[in-house]
């Protein structure tokens, strides 16, 4: 079963292949100061390079632009006796987002222009203020549509954008028109890199996680092997380790499976996305499982968790809930180049759960140890210093790291180190990779595997009561049977024998 799970890895990841299209489906446009805008996407891009095959037809021929297809803009059709300001299709490079905008006699800065700005003549009244780029006098690219007298739609000319400039670039429609009531806006734009249709900030992860799908075919191949020549001696907690490693195979390979379709076809797959955030959550739960009910002793110096089981089992259902929810609103249908989607509320309840998994996980690690300490049972004492020494190193790690995400993302408010963006998360999955291998090297399975498992032949029970020593109790003897001495003899060696067995549960017990 082991080696099916390698080949069927194998076999998902040789089937992937290599415009995000950011589709518009009657998007409503909201007031932002005295302007109307729809975001209409955020993404790296890299300059063109010149160097490829431009008539390829595959994603990859070096060509980078921002196309426009279709895009309509819809009004009502009680609000069509009038001819309108125009409704403008704004893309700059977030450097000149200091172009966009402007403000008369240094009062409040505006997007739209209005009536003071136009008598100075810097630009004319209802359409979006912008300058040249100091760089290029091409940019920002600002161009537009108006609505004739009782028109309802009003369709915006094919325009394609060529790159030569590498940028984090940002698309907005805007209009200053208050008289448009319920406009919205319909079509889609493809932006597309040198190299595929991937944003910029993603690109890299679609080779990371090609890296990390040989990585774990790597961690598989010495965990199966061992497991397959030692599958008499494994015991309950490798079978869970087993899992651990199928689920971050099948993982690593959905997600890059995810990544190549849509650096492809310029769309998201919706379904690959799904079942690559549900493995993922699905092993990051039962990783944190593992790690608590080892740090608990499970399997190790005691058979059952008892009482604490259906708190387990309650912890690691939130906190799969929780995640799977965040994963969902960050990863499906996700586009654009643009960081902190998730909300507040979703991020909070998955940080409090590890927070209380890394405190449970402690306070129990402590307490095991005391315990073997004090039973000198020096093997899995060793095994458990070394377990909890990479626990702390882990811990300590995450801690630094989530101190440089804050400020990485508190200094780059506009994404403009979107080309480093993806080494956050990057760096989440080696050290859980890194975690899981030093976890595949203490309990990897061997012929002596067993020394390291709870063992129910008395030498890990050390808690007996004194109970346990009236399991052998003498039976019970008449009064006529003191009446010859030789009926008494059975009796005396029936107590001879209950002193012995006392004996042995003492042994057990030192």
């Amino acid at each position: 079963m082991s080696w099916f799970s390698v080949l069927a890895f194998l076999l998902l990841l040789s089937l992937c292949v290599e415009a995000s299209v950011h589709d518009y489906n009657a998007e409503k446009f909201s007031a932002k100061g005295n302007a109307f805008v729809v975001h209409g996407g955020s993404e790296g891009i890299y300059s063109f390079a010149p160097n490829h095959n431009e008539t390829s037809l595959a994603a990859a021929n070096g060509d980078s632009y921002i196309r426009f297809e279709r895009i309509k803009f819809r009004r009502n059709k009680d609000f069509t006796n009038f001819s309108s300001w125009p409704i403008q299709a704004v893309v700059f490079e977030v450097e000149d987002r200091e172009t966009i905008g402007g403000s008369a006699y240094g009062g409040q800065r505006a997007v739209c222009c209005t009536g003071d700005l136009a008598k100075l003549g810097v630009c004319t009244e209802g359409q979006v203020i912008h300058r040249p780029s100091a760089e290029n006098s091409d940019w920002p690219q600002v161009f537009g549509v108006s609505f004739d007298m009782d028109e309802e739609e009003a369709v915006l000319p094919l325009k394609s954008i060529q790159i030569t400039k590498t940028g984090m670039y940002n698309l907005y429609f805007i209009h200053c028109d208050t008289r448009l009531k319920e406009l919205v806006v319909e079509g889609k734009t493809v932006w597309k890199n040198p190299s595929g249709y991937l944003p910029g900030r993603m690109a890299p992860m679609k080779i990371f996680y090609q890296f990390m799908s040989f990585a774990f075919v790597l961690l598989g191949i010495f965990w199966f092997s061992k497991y397959a020549r030692f599958w008499r001696e494994v015991f309950p907690l490798q079978n869970c380790i087993t899992l651990v490693i199928t689920l971050g195979m099948f993982e690593m390979a959905l997600w890059y499976c995810d990544y190549a379709e849509f650096n492809e076809t310029g769309i998201r797959p919706t379904g690959t996305t799904i079942w690559a955030v549900t493995f993922g959550t699905v092993k990051r739960t039962v990783s944190r499982l593992i790690i608590l009910i080892v740090s608990m002793g499970y399997g190790v110096v005691r058979p059952t968790l008892g009482g604490l089981t259906s708190k387990v089992v309650m912890l690691g259902g939130t906190f799969f809930l929780a995640s799977e929810v965040l994963e969902m609103v960050e990863n499906v249908g996700a586009v654009s180049d643009l960081s902190g989607k998730a909300r507040l509320f979703l991020v909070l309840p998955s940080a409090v759960l590890d927070v209380f998994f890394i405190l449970w996980i402690f306070t129990s690690l402590s307490a095991t140890l005391n315990k073997l300490q004090a039973r000198r049972m020096m093997v899995k004492l060793d095994i458990y210093r070394k377990f909890t020494n990479a626990l702390a190193v882990a811990v300590i790690v995450s801690v630094g790291w989530i101190c440089y995400e804050i400020y990485f993302k508190s200094n780059d408010i506009y994404n403009e180190q979107w080309q480093n963006a993806w080494i956050i998360p990057a760096f989440w999955q080696v050290l859980s990779f890194s975690l899981l291998s030093v976890i595949c090297a203490l309990w990897a399975p061997s012929q002596n595997s067993t020394r390291y498992a709870y063992r129910d032949d008395g030498s890990d029970e050390f808690d007996r009561d004194d109970t346990t020593l009236t399991l052998i109790k003498p039976s019970t003897v008449s009064s006529k049977d003191f009446g010859s001495v030789p009926e008494a003899r059975p009796v005396q060696g029936g107590i001879n024998t209950i002193s012995n067995g006392g004996d042995l549960e003492e042994d057990k017990t030192e």
